[in-house]
């Protein structure tokens, strides 16, 4: 892969900024979205991206719907998913909206399915978790027939049947840039290959390269199951700011709590600040100034054979003026520099 040819892009998961000393409502949060969405296309960003999620104060429940929004202020960016619960949505639902908004947006719709992280959406929609993987393995399926044959006839056992069926509006042939996203499962990781589509490594903790064994894992088994090399993405939280120390205290101030509240409800490590400075240093936070990040993000390119990397900016509270700020440093600053440091030193793609 060319080095000017890498990806950079956005990921939200909706999630309410606030302005001064003022919390956002949910609806001036979605209008922030629209807004961010075209001026990271004013910038040069490649990808606009959002999650869907079901829990306080994130609104990206309707993503479609948003996604729309955004193409309608917006020309040149694509515009996908950062997350699809695949396994609590219709196939058949989800075709119609994606394919309404690949028209819409003139061909600049795609999307990362997901089992789900986090899985409100399982008893909020009436599925059962003991269900988890059936549900994921059988809609994909569906979904992939749906967006490359037609007519279609399905059956399986988690919805009901299809017979010779046409949906419309039509997606492009072969359907829209579909990728599948691993937050480290090896089996996650092998049916993104069985099924010829790109990997997106969700990486929140820890030493990026400690999934270059996914990347080996996937290459082989694409080769194996007779597909052509497909591209390979990560989605990492961060934030860019002016000085590296700018962004170090800011983003500590907003992330801090979120990850507390997340240790006590998954188990995970409780955010001390020797642990947050070391996920700045070597780990998955993306924290800094543009030279900083640049740098880390061509770093980790070369180590898992990367084509694209999409920055979560959006933390709980996080004031909208920071997001901004990040948008624009990633676009104008970050990005040239990156792809001019894998022109030195390219990636093994």
């Amino acid at each position: 892969m060319a080095a000017a040819d890498f990806e950079l892009g956005l990921n939200s998961f909706g999630e309410v900024a606030t302005d001064g000393d003022r919390v956002l409502s949910d609806a001036e949060t979605v209008r922030l979205l629209v807004t961010e969405a075209r001026l990271a296309e004013s910038v040069g960003l490649d990808v606009f991206s959002l999650g869907e999620h079901y829990r306080e104060g994130h609104n990206d429940s309707a993503t479609p719907v948003l996604l729309a929004a955004a193409a309608t202020a917006t020309e040149r960016i694509r515009l996908g998913t950062s997350v699809t619960v695949l396994s609590t949505n219709d196939p058949v639902r989800l075709y119609h909206e994606f394919a309404t908004l690949d028209a819409v947006s003139n061909g600049r719709a795609q999307m990362v399915l997901g089992r789900a992280s986090a899985t409100e959406s399982f008893p909020l929609f009436g599925y059962d978790l003991a269900d988890y993987e059936q549900l994921f393995e059988e809609k994909l399926d569906l979904f992939l027939r749906l967006q490359r044959d037609e007519p279609v006839t399905w059956s399986g056992t988690v919805r009901s049947a299809l017979v010779d069926q046409r949906l419309h509006p039509r997606m492009q042939p072969g359907g829209i840039p579909t990728w599948i996203g691993v937050g480290g499962s090896p089996s996650s990781v092998v049916r993104a290959a069985r099924h010829g589509l790109p990997l997106m490594l969700a990486i929140i903790g820890g030493r990026p390269q400690r999934f270059a064994g996914h990347v080996d894992l996937y290459t082989k088994a694409l080769e194996q199951f007779g597909h052509t090399p497909q591209p390979i993405g990560q989605h990492s939280l961060g934030l860019v700011a002016d000085t590296d120390e700018e962004a170090v205290e800011t983003w500590w101030r907003y992330w801090q709590p979120v990850a507390a509240a997340l240790a006590r409800e998954r188990g995970f490590y409780k955010p001390d600040r020797t642990r947050y400075e070391a996920e700045i240093d070597h780990g998955a936070l993306f924290v800094g100034s543009p030279e900083t990040v640049a740098q880390k993000i061509a770093r980790v390119a070369r180590d898992l054979r990367l084509s694209r990397f999409d920055l979560k900016y959006d933390i709980m509270h996080l004031p909208r003026d920071a997001r901004a700020r990040t948008i624009e440093l990633l676009g104008s600053e970050v990005a040239p520099r990156v792809r001019e440091l894998l022109a030195k030193e390219p990636t093994n793609v």
